[in-house]
């Protein structure tokens, strides 16, 4: 017996009987990919967290050292800080869209 329930659809089928075994066929595919989606998301929110917070701190490091060594009227730790924050987001918006991508054209090879 295959993965799939229907691989071509028979002839003499009715497109009431295809449509409902297009159905069973995603809601199969979907049951078999809840804990991928689960762990997946839980590492997204990891990713997006890290991705975000490393740049952040980076900055706010850099901007403690140039405060030190070349002290300014302004503040180079704010000045860092919320440009490493820009640079994380700008990092996590990347990996956000990169994952919606990938999910609509796993989306659309299920609908084919």
């Amino acid at each position: 017996m295959s993965d799939k329930l229907s691989e071509k659809p028979l002839e003499d089928e009715s497109p009431l009987a295809r449509q409902v075994g297009t159905k069973a066929e995603r809601k199969l595919r979907a049951q078999r990919h809840v804990d991928r989606t689960i762990w997946l998301g839980l590492g997204m929110m990891g990713l997006i967290g890290w991705s975000v917070a490393i740049p952040t701190l980076i900055g706010a490091a850099i901007g403690l050292w140039l405060d030190k060594h070349y002290p300014e009227s302004f503040s180079w730790t704010l000045t860092m800080l919320i440009i490493g924050l820009f640079i994380g987001c700008l990092n996590a918006w990347h990996w956000v869209a990169k994952e919606r991508q990938k999910m609509q054209e796993e989306q659309e090879d299920y609908n084919e």
